[in-house]
């Protein structure tokens, strides 16, 4: 039997083109909507930088990434690269380490996510919102990577 595919919704013409445009180059500016940073990673093939718009949560003091997506190029290339990434917002590059986090404990973390940022993402979780069940969290979880942030040492 294969094992499925794993999951990712590519983003539309419009959030391509236009919108993470948009959220990148005013992040690169220092402007962060809503906690934005530009994430960079290594490539996993070609070693050169890749940066993308993320969403930084911050949940009792610790900073999160969550993939909205799903198994996103940026999630494959900090599992390639041992979890090294760069945050970025404007002249600022906080070095970090992503721990990724079990699927049975991101409940509270993608409710949190959710709660900051379902009008914007909740199109890529099949319903689930912030006043969901934990079943309905825990339903969605594995489709969703979730990075603990810690500081490069």
């Amino acid at each position: 039997m294969l094992s499925p595919q794993p999951h990712y919704q590519a983003p539309g013409w419009f959030t391509r083109n236009i919108m993470n445009r948009l959220v990148a180059g005013l992040t690169h500016r220092g402007v962060s909507i809503w906690g934005s940073r530009v994430l960079e990673t290594r490539g996993r093939t070609s070693g050169q930088p890749r940066q993308t718009p993320v969403n930084l949560l911050t949940v009792d003091g610790r900073r999160y990434l969550v993939a909205p997506r799903g198994e996103a190029q940026w999630v494959r290339n900090v599992r390639a690269d041992g979890g090294r990434l760069v945050l970025i917002l404007g002249r600022t590059r906080q070095r970090q380490v992503a721990v990724e986090v079990p699927v049975e404990d991101r409940e509270p973390i993608l409710r949190a996510y959710l709660t900051r940022w379902k009008a914007e993402v909740g199109v890529f979780f099949d319903g689930v919102g912030p006043d969901s069940s934990a079943a309905e969290l825990a339903r969605i979880a594995p489709r969703h990577p979730v990075f603990l942030l810690r500081d490069a040492a």
